[in-house]
């Protein structure tokens, strides 16, 4: 089981990786101008990542009812699909809606853990949870890297077919391979009340109903920056293979995730998960303004590295204050919900990169900067709400 999501999260992020890194140099394929492309860029990702939120709380009451399988099964068929739209989209528009159909997949990270966490023994369920999601930044530094030179001679729809081919590989895997011991509970009420009730979760909470708006605040900023660092490379980049050096740099901010991530987690089982998070975002927010200075793209490749691994971390070192904001009861249902600062953030972070990029690039830095510093204030106060503990 452990192998087979960890082949199934790598193929997802190495997918979702390269649509993410070369959009921006598609977009004038599709007849946008490159004027208005940082505008399109920000616009898209936000617009496709709002769609899916709404359905999220939905995911796992469908889990419940009719099991865990044709749920996650169910994400990586939405990708097939959205990839296979992307290939053929003959205008902007269509492009537009198979990134926001790719986003009903969201949701089943959560459910393959919980997966996990009923099968391994008790003594490896840390082991089996670290290879998962290390598969994540393992395709996130693989991904860009080997779809940079196919974008260079092949083109973007040829990269999004061999990805669209790739994910109905794993809806066969997983279809074929997985084996869950898993019970539904039938009918249970209505969907809709089996939504809301983890909703609810977090609204009745003082802490959780503070936490997760400002954990949206806390990590805009990287899923602002982030979209952008394609438009940033072509700026500084001058040869004849955009994409190769969109891929490299990329990957070095892969990379960067696989140095600090681990380090940020031993430093916060040392000294103190929530003093981690909130020095190491007062240095994040500090350190964002690197990129916005560097004119130069091996400098550049550097200083993203550097932020890009320090979020990344820090991203990892807030989901233990959502589960130490809550009780074992409730944990389950309330860390269904753990991605959604990251989905939330690839709503706000862009949408203010589309009016913010239009003007310079290179001012998404100082605006992520700006996102971190706020964030960071609204973690703080929320952290200092009381916790409510239901049986």
């Amino acid at each position: 089981m452990v192998v087979l999501f960890s082949v199934a999260g790598f193929i997802e992020v190495v997918a979702y990786g390269q649509v993410i890194a070369f959009t921006p140099l598609y977009l004038p394929r599709l007849g946008i101008p490159e004027s208005e492309v940082a505008f399109w860029v920000g616009a898209i990702a936000s617009f496709s990542n709002f769609v899916g939120l709404p359905f999220l709380p939905f995911w796992g009451a469908l889990a419940d009812r009719y099991g865990r399988k044709p749920l996650i099964i169910r994400s990586f068929a939405t990708a097939f699909i959205a990839l296979g739209l992307t290939v053929f989209a003959p205008n902007v528009w269509v492009f537009a809606f198979s990134r926001a159909f790719q986003s009903l997949g969201l949701g089943n990270t959560g459910l393959m853990l919980a997966t996990l966490a009923e099968h391994a023994p008790a003594t490896r369920t840390a082991f089996a949870f670290g290879v998962v999601n290390g598969a994540n930044p393992l395709g996130g530094f693989i991904g860009p890297l080997i779809g940079g030179p196919i974008v260079d001679r092949f083109g973007f729809p040829a990269l999004m077919a061999v990805d669209a081919m790739a994910m109905a590989a794993v809806v066969a895997l997983l279809y074929f391979g997985y084996r869950d011991a898993f019970v539904p509970r039938g009918s249970g009420g209505s969907l809709l009340r089996m939504a809301g009730e983890g909703v609810m979760l977090v609204v009745r909470s003082p802490r959780l109903r503070a936490l997760f708006p400002a954990l949206f605040l806390l990590f805009a900023g990287w899923m602002l920056a982030y979209i952008y660092v394609p438009l940033v490379v072509a700026r500084l980049y001058s040869g004849s293979d955009p994409a190769t050096a969109v891929g490299i740099v990329l990957g070095a901010g892969g990379l960067g995730i696989f140095i600090a991530s681990p380090a940020i987690g031993a430093l916060a089982d040392r000294f103190g998960r929530s003093r981690t998070l909130f020095i190491g975002c007062a240095i994040l927010a500090a350190v964002w303004i690197l990129p916005f200075f560097t004119r130069e793209l091996v400098t550049f490749t550097v200083a993203w590295a550097i932020v890009n691994g320090l979020a990344a971390g820090l991203f990892s070192v807030s989901f233990t204050m959502l589960s130490a904001s809550t009780g074992d009861a409730t944990r389950g249902r309330v860390m269904t919900f753990a991605y959604l600062p990251a989905n939330m953030g690839f709503v706000i972070g862009p949408g203010i990169g589309s009016v913010i990029a239009s003007v310079d690039v290179f001012l998404v830095f100082p605006a992520a900067a700006a996102l971190t510093a706020v964030g960071l204030s609204a973690v703080i106060f929320a952290w200092r709400q009381p916790v409510l503990v239901e049986a």
